[in-house]
């Protein structure tokens, strides 16, 4: 059964971009036929982090418009097979988008994928609750600072209250978290909340950690997911929670300092 999941977030810069690309290409890696599709119409960064920017014709809006079929609009991912990228208007606003003709548009993309992975805009405005709207289940992307927790779990409260599900009554919008640029030494000197803090105030399931890593700025750049570098901390992070998603038990890393053995102590004793 195809599912729409929305990346979201309270806050802007929190890695909801990089966390849409890298979940949507770890998907497709796993062979589960996926399309990742960019709401933040008048911004369009997705594209640039799928490196497919001059591949862009046409546009979800378009599609939204009339103006292009989908099979126009959507692109087709050069490295991983099953992955594909609905970008957005660059030079549209938030208003080009209905709730009639986003709805009409991810019916289709569910008969055609499995996973139709939703890149919203930060915040509750328009753009943002169209895309959480239709949602089945939402990844809730979160820095460990006080103001992204707070901004996040008002957007808790949106999803349960203004989803089409909670219109309908219909079994909630299932809720999962993603910890991005947690930074270890900072969380020691309290200058960033612990994992369990944020756990303690959100009480959703942490699907995982990403730690604070130049790979992410790297793999941006390269316009590549940062998935896609395995022996990066935040590729593996991303990895890990996308087996989490798909059900598999594996236990969290990068969230404490590893224990160092006997003869690694002996070592920099010595050293």
């Amino acid at each position: 059964m195809s599912k729409i999941v929305v990346m979201t977030s309270g806050k802007g810069g929190v890695g909801k971009t990089t966390s849409a690309a890298a979940f949507a290409a770890g998907l497709a890696q796993r062979g589960h036929k996926t399309v990742v599709v960019d709401f933040d119409v008048g911004l369009r960064n997705l594209d640039l982090v799928m490196g497919c920017e001059r591949r862009v014709v046409f546009d979800f809006v378009n599609v939204i418009n009339g103006e292009a079929r989908l099979n126009q609009a959507l692109i087709k991912d050069k490295r991983i097979d099953n992955l594909f990228i609905l970008p957005t208007s660059q030079t549209r606003d938030k208003d080009a988008l209905s709730r009639e003709g986003v709805g009409e548009a991810l019916e289709k993309l569910k008969d055609e994928f499995e996973y139709v992975i939703c890149d919203s805009p930060a915040g509750i405005e328009k753009g943002a609750v169209m895309a959480l709207y239709y949602a089945d289940e939402a990844v809730i992307v979160t820095n460990p600072e006080v103001s992204s927790v707070r901004d996040s779990d008002r957007i808790l409260g949106v999803l349960q209250s203004k989803s089409k599900r909670a219109e309908e009554n219909r079994e909630p919008v299932k809720e999962h978290l993603l910890l991005t640029r947690y930074d270890l030494d900072r969380v020691e000197r309290g200058e960033m909340m612990a994992v369990d803090d944020v756990l303690d105030i959100l009480a959703i399931r942490l699907l995982g950690v990403v730690p604070e890593d130049q790979a992410v700025l790297r793999a941006s750049n390269l316009g590549q997911p940062v998935i896609l570098d395995g022996t990066s901390t935040p590729g593996q992070s991303y990895r890990d929670a996308v087996s989490r998603f798909l059900g598999e038990e594996i236990p969290h890393r990068f969230t404490r300092r590893e224990k160092r053995g006997v003869f690694q102590r002996l070592f920099r004793r010595t050293a």
